[in-house]
């Protein structure tokens, strides 16, 4: 779980670097460039069965251990106690699934498209045209907002996956331990507004 975690945690990255050139005045050649280049290279195609098969395997695991966890106490504790879960903990099963749901969307918006199992925009040629795509969902108010609160909730998630990550692998130590947590909050809100600024930038900026 651990490891699956930081490796989407690294591919995050990626798709925010791709997904950052929407913001460029080039009429989206930078964007569909790198589109191209992820759809047809034989390299990314691999990895891009990898990628499906770790999200494939976090979401079932982690279903799993929540359940494991709600077995391991069926009835509830007469009398609440404090307990030093984190407080994000508690909740990561229902941020995850507020992620599955809106990472089935966003497939559905784009991956669909180039499989060819949905109708969007595409060029004479016709290779899709993601840029063109992407504008027309940003330039609805509705699915912004909703990719806002996505990556606010996202982020929250990431907060506490990235130290959990790091103490399920046996990586806190003490000495690091602080740095870790910084270093987790800092991703979890960087990266978030990175992708929230790409709505944000067609709604009221463009």
């Amino acid at each position: 779980m651990a490891l699956l975690g930081l490796f989407l945690i690294i591919f995050l990255l990626v798709h925010l670097s791709i997904n950052l050139c929407l913001l460029r005045h080039d009429g989206g050649r930078w964007f569909n460039d790198a589109a191209y280049f992820m759809g047809t290279n034989y390299v990314v195609k691999v990895f891009e069965l990898v990628l499906f098969a770790g999200f494939i395997f976090h979401i079932c695991l982690g279903i799993i251990l929540q359940v494991q966890n709600w077995m391991s106490r069926p009835v509830r504790y007469a009398v609440n106690n404090k307990s030093e879960t984190p407080f994000l903990s508690k909740y990561m099963i229902w941020t995850g699934g507020i992620i599955f749901v809106f990472l089935v969307i966003h497939l559905m918006n784009f991956y669909a498209i180039k499989l060819g199992w949905a109708d969007g925009p595409r060029f004479a040629d016709g290779e899709p045209n993601f840029y063109q795509r992407a504008i027309d969902l940003f330039s609805h108010p509705a699915y912004s907002l909703m990719y806002i609160l996505l990556f606010i909730v996202l982020g929250f998630h990431l907060n506490h996956a990235f130290q959990a990550a790091f103490q399920s692998l046996g990586l806190n130590f003490r000495k690091y331990t602080k740095c870790i947590e910084w270093f987790g909050v800092i991703y979890s809100i960087v990266v978030p507004i990175g992708f929230i600024i790409i709505p944000i930038y067609f709604l009221f900026i463009r």
